[in-house]
């Protein structure tokens, strides 16, 4: 389900930044008193742009940086002098980073396995009391 950044003009000027999977919707409860705390004491006045992105992970990460740009960076974003993408830094995919979690997942699972029958079983106080004394030594 696509989700949506928008922009929304207040009576005093500011600009209101948020995220809906109906915008025209969001923009009614802002308008009706019942949206974000914000724009209850600062009117909307009127619905300045949206952006569809491809879903909430990634509206609230653009949500996260265009509410750290000024008013005037923001108000280009909305005449189109600059991009979403210009705003956004790039997302970097570390392949170490992938592989060593593919092995952590490994292991991890090796270690959720069910114990082999030649396991011996301890009782979870003895456990816990190895535990400290391990941590104390």
């Amino acid at each position: 389900m696509p989700w949506f950044l928008y922009l929304i003009e207040c009576a005093d000027g500011s600009i209101y930044t948020g995220i809906a999977t109906d915008v025209q919707a969001r923009f009614d409860k802002h308008l009706s008193g019942l949206g974000a705390r914000y724009t209850r004491s600062r009117k909307p006045v009127r619905l300045l742009a949206s952006f569809e992105l491809d879903g909430r992970s990634s509206a609230s990460r653009a949500e996260y940086w265009v509410k750290r740009l000024t008013p005037v960076a923001k108000r280009a974003l909305v005449a189109g002098e600059r991009t979403l993408d210009s705003v956004m830094p790039p997302v970097e995919i570390d392949t170490q980073a992938c592989e060593a979690e593919d092995v952590a997942t490994d292991t991890e699972a090796e270690a959720n396995a069910a114990p082999s029958p030649q396991a011996k079983k301890t009782k979870p106080a003895t456990r816990r009391k190895r535990a400290a004394q391990t941590a104390a030594a």
